[in-house]
């Protein structure tokens, strides 16, 4: 992947083409999420329905640097609109995904020139309690220096993001539990970013949102549930809200089809 220095770090980052298409679509992960989370489903959908996509390695994520803690949600705002501007990709179509959503709809209000539409998954205006209290868990653990066993995380990992409809699923339970023991990220290795999107009431300012905005909440969601999000759309003036049923917090990986749609057919409006 290319490596860009931009806002005083190097940005690593990948440009699926094709270059000659105008507005790129620019895909943002959540909290811990490297870039290539998007090449399972989205990148693939996004490029068939003709659009070139642009995925990052956001600031803390390696080899993107820095990794230490210090870093604010503004910083990593300031690196996607430095990333657009350096890729001359402006003005663009962002999707983020829960960390990342709050990323795209703080550009899609700072930088409105930089943006001409945005779709935000699992995000919202507000961090409420339990947002506070899973992340102010997070940083303890990761201060804490506890390795948790990965059989531990991946269970966890299942509970909290996945839904009843896939839990209940047994044989594709396995792959899930498979896969987030194998890929879940060390706290400890994650640390800069945790606690970011713990933002006070940010509903107001939203109010001053000048772009087209899909919102998409995730029924089954117990990180994000699914009455932050359609608050965060009513709150930006003419926002779409789209509820997806049948997943959690990792819908956009627990239902594709559904969000690959949601996704294409607004981008293409």
């Amino acid at each position: 992947m290319p490596i860009a220095h931009v806002n005083g770090i190097n940005l690593n980052y990948e440009d699926h083409g094709p270059a000659d298409r105008e507005e790129p679509v620019v895909m943002l992960a959540g909290t811990g999420g490297p870039g290539r989370i998007w090449r399972s489903h989205q990148v693939p959908a996004l490029r068939a329905a003709g659009h070139r996509v642009i995925t990052l390695d956001n600031r803390g994520i390696p080899p993107t640097g820095p990794s230490v803690v210090g870093f604010t949600l503004a910083d990593m705002t300031a690196d996607v609109a430095a990333l657009i501007e350096r890729l001359g990709a402006g003005p663009c179509r962002v999707v983020g995904h829960s960390l990342g959503g709050l990323i795209a709809q703080e550009l899609v209000l700072a930088r409105p020139d930089l943006v001409s539409r945005a779709v935000l998954m699992a995000s919202c205006g507000r961090a409420d309690a339990l947002i506070a209290a899973m992340s102010a868990a997070d940083i303890e653990l990761a201060d804490s220096g506890v390795k948790m066993p990965p059989s531990v995380t991946a269970y966890q990992q299942a509970l909290q993001n996945l839904s009843p409809r896939t839990l209940n699923y047994e044989d594709g339970l396995r792959d899930w539990l498979g896969i987030f023991e194998l890929s879940a990220p060390d706290p400890s290795t994650i640390r800069a970013q945790l606690g970011l999107e713990v933002i006070p009431n940010r509903l107001p300012y939203y109010r001053r949102i000048s772009r087209p905005c899909l919102v998409i909440g995730f029924q089954d969601d117990l990180v994000v549930r699914p009455h932050l999000s359609r608050e965060l759309a009513r709150a930006i003036p003419g926002a779409r809200y789209t509820e997806i049923p049948g997943c959690g917090h990792y819908g956009y990986l627990e239902r594709p089809d559904a969000v690959n749609d949601a996704l294409i057919d607004f981008l293409a409006a």
